[in-house]
């Protein structure tokens, strides 16, 4: 009797042969998808319904070039993954846990699924039609510190339940400015709406208590512990780096563990489930349905989970290598709180660096080459802590990531289009000039 695969030998073995650029993340009771031009979601609402939403991705190569350097473009993916995740997060509160009579006003503007979730999933006309209307959020939400902060799912964004799948062969960047309008095209909201639309400063707010708690728990704690074990840092720099980066692993996967304990947390990580299962459908080439993306595993090697696993590691060598000690001496730091303080201090300064040379390894060079032996070693850490932020998805759950995957692919479809309309009349002005000139 042959014995089933298990998930992590299913991604690496099973990859599929197209690779995408699209990435995602999972949401309360939803799905974000990225694309190269819009980025979308989806929310399964208390109604049955799904509520989906789009916006715009405009490309700030020309203005910025230097946010794409090599090192430097790492740390501008991840804080543009986290400015996103929480304007989506702040989507899905809004719809996931609306007044049941709102839901029910909402699925009968556009029934995507829930009680129509079978037709949905055939994807017939009907629901082809209303999928070409995604929603917009008509005002502006409400912030709460019960739902923006002191939650898990608001820190989770960046620790677990987020993916960046990137294009193997394609800069990141390298992407042209849309050639459609999405308003008069498609009717797709546009990013460049006021931006009271998703309340930034509330948003602003929320994000810096969210990295103070992630510092405080994976930086200071960490820190602070190794110095009681191993005493200062300068008395032997090694053992005290290794020590603190090995808390830290523990600290976030013992925090990913916990709050998978939770009913919510666990159904994001559904999601984030649904969302792999989705990407591996698609990279095989197969209709987007329920029942094909069910069949694949629930772990994904471009998942970002491997890219914040790698932060850990990666730091233990930067700070090793940095001469703290020397800084310490010169300065004439004195022992207990100062100099744990100048520690702390030189970790989160040197969190740019550590971010961009992570980037570089697991997105640029593991996504360029992943028949490379060595890509499976330096993935094997992520992919482990993917058994702990994905669970099996319900059918539900992937209809939501179907639903946000679609409406990211028709946009570039819809874009592909326009531009070799665009390309097609240049060649025919090119040639009538020609000829007149002839």
């Amino acid at each position: 009797m042959t014995r089933e695969k298990s998930d992590l030998s299913r991604a690496f073995s099973e990859d599929g042969a197209r690779k995408t650029h699209v990435g995602g993340q999972a949401l309360l009771e939803g799905i974000m998808m990225r694309g190269k031009y819009n980025w979308s979601v989806a929310v399964r609402e208390p109604s049955g319904a799904v509520y989906t939403e789009e916006h715009d991705l405009a490309s700030g190569k020309e203005k910025n070039g230097w946010l794409y350097w090599p090192l430097v473009r790492g740390c501008r993916a991840l804080v543009e993954s986290l400015v996103l995740g929480f304007k989506a997060l702040e989507i899905a509160t809004l719809h996931a846990y609306a007044e049941e009579d709102e839901g029910e006003e909402k699925a009968e503007e556009k029934p995507v699924s829930g009680a129509s979730g079978e037709a949905a999933c055939e994807q017939g006309p009907e629901h082809e039609a209303a999928r070409e209307q995604p929603k917009r959020q008509e005002s502006d939400p409400e912030f709460s510190w019960k739902d923006d902060f002191g939650r898990p799912d608001t820190v989770i964004e960046a620790l677990g339940a987020q993916s960046s799948l990137e294009v193997v062969g394609e800069a990141e960047g390298d992407v042209p400015e849309p050639v459609a309008n999405s308003k008069d095209a498609r009717n797709i909201p546009s990013a460049k709406e006021p931006e009271s639309e998703f309340g930034k400063k509330e948003m602003a707010i929320s994000m810096v208590c969210g990295l103070a708690l992630g510092i405080v728990l994976f930086i200071v704690a960490p820190a602070f512990i190794t110095n009681l074990i191993v005493g200062e840092y300068d008395g032997n720099t090694l053992l005290w780096n290794i020590v603190d980066g090995v808390l830290r692993v523990a600290v976030f996967v013992f925090y990913i563990w916990l709050i998978g304990r939770m009913s919510e947390i666990k159904r994001m990580f559904g999601y984030h489930g649904a969302e792999h299962k989705t990407i591996h459908c698609y990279e095989h080439g197969l209709p987007l349905t329920p029942e094909n993306a069910r069949s694949f595993p629930r772990l994904h090697v471009r998942c970002g989970t491997a890219f914040l696993i790698m932060v850990m590691i990666i730091a233990i060598f930067v700070y090793t290598v940095v001469p703290l000690n020397a800084l310490i001496a010169a300065w004439g730091v004195p022992d207990g709180a100062p100099k744990l303080a100048l520690v702390i201090l030189s970790r989160i300064v040197l969190m740019p660096v550590i971010a961009g040379v992570s980037y570089e390894i697991t997105v640029r060079w593991a996504g360029s080459h992943p028949d490379n032996p060595l890509v499976k070693v330096v993935l094997w850490p992520g992919m482990q802590m993917q058994y702990l932020t994905t669970n099996e998805p319900d059918d539900g759950m992937l209809e939501c990531a179907i639903a946000a995957m679609k409406l990211v692919l028709d946009r570039e479809e819809a874009e592909a289009e326009q531009t070799a309309r665009v390309e097609q009349a240049t060649r025919a002005t090119q040639a009538k000039q020609a000829a007149q000139t002839a």
